[in-house]
């Protein structure tokens, strides 16, 4: 079975839209309970509860501007991921016995790691818009109204864009995004390879693998659900300080924008009231950030939604390079006449 170039971007890119239309509402819990709001909007300390009605409300916030960017974005990623792990994989000399000089691990490594690079610079922006729109407070009606019509929520986005002075800003976060996304794959994809060989090599010996697009599609999610939901737990402190300085993105570049008390306004263009935390202008490094989380809440604070990021990775590789997997090897198998 053979792949295009044009088969690897088709299948990244449809896997990439349909998991984000369904794992999405995980995405914006996970950043509400990272955000520095959190205690103020979501959390209420004379109940000693979480507030519901304000947390659940417009989980869809914010997914236009993802659904416009994580298709070529992702794309990108596969493509550069199997072009680099071939590329290595071809130059990469064997020793005595007939082992690989360079562990396939490491070669996987690499390339994921070659690839995130490639990959998040196109996606940031569009996490950063992400990010602070799903920040914003919708009224009850407006959030009855997104929920009808989901691709309304896509007027949220426009509303955040409005913050960003500069376009440089919607960059804010690139090392962060990298800085989580690197370790992450390099721990992802070398256990997720392992592990899809070891599945597919005991369905062998059993003699009960069929080699069908179901049997590939389930086997590639066990194996990218469980690699991705320990590499997520692992890299939460991480994906905590990425969180933080994306949702601090909009407000540099002016002490105008310095945090403020907001009131909830009436009608669609003002309910929408933009609460994400603002420095005045100060960047702060990743370092200087995590040292915040930490005085703030400790170790705790630094692995804030760890349980819902694994458990929304493990949906969501699942799905993802289990729709890539199955669709590339569909494509294949149409190139070749076999279906």
């Amino acid at each position: 079975m053979s792949n295009t170039h044009y088969d690897v971007l088709l299948a990244g890119a449809f896997a990439a839209f349909t998991v984000d239309l369904l794992v999405y509402p995980l995405d914006t819990l996970k950043t509400r309970f990272q955000s520095p709001q959190y205690n103020k909007i979501y959390f209420d300390a004379s109940k000693n509860a979480i507030n519901k009605e304000v947390l659940f409300r417009g989980l869809y916030q914010g997914i236009g501007s993802v659904i416009l960017i994580t298709i070529p974005s992702s794309g990108a990623f596969f493509t550069t991921y199997e072009g680099v792990k071939s590329l290595l994989g071809n130059v990469n000399p064997t020793c005595g016995g007939g082992s690989l000089l360079v562990p396939e691990p490491v070669v996987h490594s690499a390339a994921s790691a070659v690839a995130e690079l490639v990959s998040c610079f196109i996606l940031t922006p569009a996490e950063v818009l992400k990010q602070n729109a799903q920040m914003f407070r919708q009224s009850s009606n407006s959030a009855q109204m997104g929920r009808a019509n989901l691709f309304q929520q896509s007027s949220v986005t426009l509303e955040a864009l409005k913050h960003f002075k500069k376009p440089t800003q919607l960059w804010r976060g690139y090392g962060a995004l990298a800085a989580r996304n690197l370790p992450f794959t390099a721990m992802q994809f070398p256990l997720y390879e392992h592990l899809k060989i070891k599945l597919k090599s005991r369905r062998e010996k059993q003699s009960k693998s069929t080699g069908s697009l179901m049997e590939t599609a389930v086997i590639t999610a066990v194996s990218a659900g469980s690699a991705g939901s320990l590499a997520a737990v692992i890299t939460t402190p991480i994906d905590v300080v990425k969180t933080r300085i994306m949702l601090s993105a909009a407000g540099e570049g002016s002490a105008a924008n310095a945090p403020k008390e907001v009131n909830e306004a009436k009608g669609i263009g003002q309910s929408l009231t933009f609460l994400a935390r603002r420095n005045g202008g100060v960047k702060k490094s990743g370092f200087e950030v995590a040292q915040e989380v930490f005085a703030e809440a400790g170790m705790k604070g630094l692995f804030r939604g760890a349980i819902l990021r694994a458990v929304w990775t493990a949906l969501g590789s699942g799905l993802y390079l289990g729709v890539y997997e199955s669709g590339k090897m569909w494509l294949g198998h149409r190139h070749e006449g076999d279906i």
